[in-house]
């Protein structure tokens, strides 16, 4: 598809068609990245996408926490159930 750059302030720009957006998964929110002469774009990835997924791996090869708990005198003096 071919399409011109557009002025937006000190800016160039392109408008990408509704169909374009639709088909990539785009949202508000894309990575910009150049690899040699060639711009990709792409939707953004979650900070945490993936984190359920590796906790819950963690926690099948983990047998139960790795420092032992260790009361404090809140513990004994403060808390009350």
């Amino acid at each position: 598809m071919k399409t011109k750059l557009v002025r937006i302030g000190n800016s160039r720009g392109i408008r990408l068609p509704k169909l374009l957006i639709e088909q990539a998964g785009l949202e508000d929110d894309v990575q910009l990245e150049v690899h040699g002469n060639t711009v990709v774009i792409r939707p953004l990835a979650s900070t945490r996408a993936g984190w359920a997924d590796a906790a819950t791996a963690l926690a099948a090869t983990e047998a139960g926490l790795l420092d032992a708990v260790m009361p404090t005198d809140f513990d004994h003096d403060e808390w009350t159930w």
